[in-house]
């Protein structure tokens, strides 16, 4: 029998995910039941929609997005321009995007959007340099047209101010360093360890997503409450998290 962690997460991402997590009550070889912690949910196998936005510093954006019902993975990194191989400090002719994974049964491409338009640092009616100017890297046909759209309805909306937005073909993305991935969750560091969170993992781990995100107040205390022991968390841990969710909740964002 699946156990009750398992059995709530089976609800959200469906039978593979509960699998994944269920430490509970497992024989081993020698038909002794453990009682294991919970593993933490690295890997979620769902069928995703990939989007790529420049809007500012991606610090900011990367736990706005990670928090977001229906996102599944982050990352950051640069992308637009056409040299190769960026880098944080030679940046050159490329913007700091981040990268989304979403479920679009759960959260939309216009959704995304409404986030994206909402929540600027800077960037959107200012021209600014290049890294961190206002950017939407369209993946197919489908994409291009709800942005395009989506943009001229908010340039109606925000008028006379004019709309810089940049909206073009998604190419080559180059990940950004280890320290700028999940930025504010690798500032606790405990947690971080806990999570045994290696490079790979800060750009493919759902939990870190969701955990960047939870731990600056996005999402809110009642969303995280819902969601929390589906994640694979100690009981420690999302008691931990939930302290800084209600500290930050409604705070804002910034880098």
């Amino acid at each position: 029998m699946l156990s009750s962690l398992a059995q709530h997460l089976r609800r959200i991402f469906g039978r593979q995910a509960a699998i994944m997590v269920e430490t509970k009550n497992v024989p081993n070889g020698n038909g002794v039941h453990t009682d294991a912690s919970p593993k933490p949910l690295h890997t979620v196998n769902i069928p995703f929609e990939r989007a790529t936005f420049g809007m500012g510093c991606f610090w900011s954006c990367d736990s706005l997005f990670g928090a977001q019902k229906g996102v599944l993975r982050t990352r950051v990194g640069y992308s637009g321009g056409k040299s190769k191989n960026p880098s944080y400090r030679n940046i050159a002719d490329h913007t700091e995007v981040i990268e989304i994974d979403f479920d679009p049964e759960k959260i939309s491409y216009n959704q995304l959007l409404t986030l994206f338009w909402n929540n600027h640092e800077y960037g959107l009616t200012t021209r600014i340099k290049t890294q961190y100017q206002s950017l939407i890297l369209y993946h197919n046909d489908k994409q291009k047209e709800i942005a395009e759209a989506s943009k001229e309805k908010e340039q109606q909306k925000r008028a006379p101010e004019q709309i810089i937005t940049r909206i073009e073909k998604a190419g080559t993305f180059y990940p950004a360093e280890d320290y700028h991935q999940k930025y504010r969750l690798q500032h606790h560091k405990e947690l971080a360890s806990q999570l045994k969170l290696n490079p790979q993992l800060l750009q493919s781990s759902h939990v870190a997503a969701r955990l960047n995100g939870y731990l600056v107040g996005v999402g809110g205390v009642k969303q995280f409450d819902e969601e929390a022991e589906s994640l694979g968390l100690t009981k420690q841990q999302i008691e931990y998290v939930r302290k800084y969710v209600v500290d930050n909740e409604g705070g804002g964002l910034t880098c």
